[in-house]
């Protein structure tokens, strides 16, 4: 379900819920607050359980805001975040470009959304530590050839840096926006045509609403269900 008739707040015409998985280190918790907070926090600590935040912009000439689910990689914790996978409309799946492991396990983190979620559920994989390149042990390719194969959209970003960050939740939040309007996006004036696996280039300059980015944080995950 793309947005929550009736649960809208006042002004807002969309409200897209999008989960983050991945592997725990990846740094999802460091893209999502680059993106609503423009923070990067180089002593973060590892997710425990979900928290979300929230972020509203423009989109053709719509409010809408995007709440922005954050799960805990760690396995442990497997069985509590598959619950928040209900309702979401978008997902960004995280791995890091100098752990090989993590991208190996991509293809185990996209059964279980695709377990979880509309089949039709947009994903934008990211390839974050871009700024590491020296280090890297994922190459590009392989990571557009997966993106190909499981029909996802790619990008490579660096939280730490502030690349491609923007990019990659603008393009997915524009894509799932896309699948509901059934149109081109404009987003503050620029018409946006982005296609699967050709978001790794970057260097997209995008607008978004000067305002005070909406926080929220779910301090106690089962009382948090009222919004779905």
């Amino acid at each position: 379900m793309a947005h929550w008739q009736g649960e809208l707040e006042e002004g807002i015409d969309y409200m897209f819920k999008i989960v983050m998985i991945g592997d725990s280190g990846v740094g999802k918790s460091q893209l999502l607050n680059r993106f609503v907070k423009n923070e990067f926090n180089l002593k973060s600590k590892a997710t425990i359980g979900v928290e979300f935040l929230t972020k509203t912009v423009l989109m053709d000439h719509k409010v809408v805001k995007a709440q922005i689910w954050d799960t805990a990689g760690q396995e442990r914790y497997q069985a509590i975040t598959t619950a928040y996978y209900r309702g979401a409309t978008g997902a960004l799946l995280a791995y890091d470009i100098t752990n090989h492991q993590s991208f190996d396990h991509i293809e185990k983190w996209l059964e279980e959304l695709r377990m979880h979620t509309d089949k039709n559920i947009i994903v934008m994989l990211v390839g974050n530590k871009s700024d590491l390149s020296s280090a890297r042990a994922v190459p590009v390719e392989a990571a557009k050839d997966l993106a190909e194969k499981e029909n996802l959209f790619f990008i490579e970003a660096s939280a730490l840096e502030s690349k491609n960050v923007e990019s990659a939740f603008l393009g997915l939040l524009s894509q799932v926006y896309r699948t509901v309007s059934k149109k081109h996006i404009i987003l503050d004036g620029t018409e946006l045509n982005w296609d699967k696996v050709n978001l790794e280039l970057g260097g997209t300059k995008i607008k978004i609403p000067l305002q005070e980015p909406e926080c929220q944080k779910a301090k106690r995950i089962f009382n948090c269900c009222s919004i779905f």
